[in-house]
């Protein structure tokens, strides 16, 4: 490759269309002809036409899937820069096999840690209906229920669950937590205390999910953990879709027996337009904007731009 011909560079699921605005891209002005795709293809075909000119593609997170057969299917792939520090939807085996090099970017829980709260506070506030009633010409239509003296659960004590942790304890809450690998002395460690899987369900008023998604934590939240919460506790989710039965939440909030729902991630994304989460009154739902910020976008794109520099330097190119 050279500046005659330069590399193709594809930005993909730029739903905000700010790539080009959240970094220097000069760098790649005489080395790369880039394209930015603002919209999202998940059908295979049209994904694999589309992509099929591009030696580079620009991933961002999980948005868009590199497959085994995607991967065999892109003849012109060569790099694939994906931001975040891990793509769990990437086929690293397969990208090796087809010499597709895979770059990733920094990365920081801050945005995701802020967010939940902002789903937390916002649910228990009833801040989506009061602004809707006030801007409709109403007034207050609800009474906000209250944080302190209340039990937050949290579905995992990681980075990010033992931050939201922090959080609220300084809202005066009571922080239980359990995870399947938790120990006293961690949950010590970060001031929270440890009780077993059906305590958690069964005594939480929040319920905050922070796990990562595998074989044994799919569908960890099921029929069952649902049914043990009491009717007035709220479940939230900023972590991965498919750790909750979606179909057991839906009908769970359906029936009343659970007051409420947060949720910023599906199982499938993005979120079919019939879905019921898009309708259910008692469901906060978001499209999967947890980590959607400027700084962190700065970073991501930034990254992006020094990985590409750098893959074109190491080839000569």
């Amino acid at each position: 490759m050279s500046t005659s011909n330069p590399v193709k560079v594809a930005i993909l699921d730029d739903y905000q269309n700010v790539a080009r605005s959240m970094a220097d891209w000069s760098p790649l002005e005489a080395r790369a002809e880039i394209t930015v795709f603002n919209d999202h293809i998940a059908e295979r075909g049209a994904l694999i036409d589309r992509l099929s000119p591009f030696d580079v593609v620009c991933a961002m997170r999980e948005r868009t899937p590199f497959s085994r057969d995607i991967i065999e299917s892109l003849l012109n792939l060569k790099l694939i820069a994906s931001t975040g520090a891990a793509n769990a939807s990437i086929d690293l085996d397969a990208a090796a096999d087809h010499g597709v090099e895979v770059r990733h970017t920094g990365y920081t829980s801050a945005p995701t840690i802020e967010f939940t709260w902002a789903l937390i506070l916002a649910m228990m506030r009833n801040i989506p209906a009061e602004n809707r009633s006030l801007k409709e010409g109403g007034w207050q239509v609800g009474v906000g229920g209250d944080l302190a003296g209340r039990t937050l659960g949290l579905l995992g004590l990681g980075r990010v669950g033992s931050a939201v942790g922090v959080i609220g304890r300084a809202f005066r809450m009571n922080v239980i937590a359990w995870s399947q690998n938790l120990t006293h002395e961690r949950a010590a460690e970060k001031g929270v205390q440890l009780v077993d899987k059906d305590t958690l369900f069964a005594t939480s008023d929040v319920l905050s999910i922070h796990l990562r998604l595998s074989g044994r934590t799919h569908h960890l939240v099921g029929a069952k953990e649902l049914a043990q919460m009491k009717p007035t506790s709220r479940l939230v989710n900023t972590s991965r879709g498919p750790i909750v039965d979606t179909a057991a939440l839906v009908d769970a909030l359906k029936s009343g027996r659970l007051a409420g729902a947060g949720i910023d991630v599906y199982d499938e994304e993005p979120l079919a337009a019939n879905d019921p989460l898009r309708s259910l009154p008692n469901v906060l739902a978001t499209p999967h904007i947890g980590y959607v910020s400027e700084e962190l976008y700065r970073t991501f794109y930034g990254d992006t731009v020094r990985n590409i520099v750098e893959w074109l330097d190491a080839r000569g190119a």
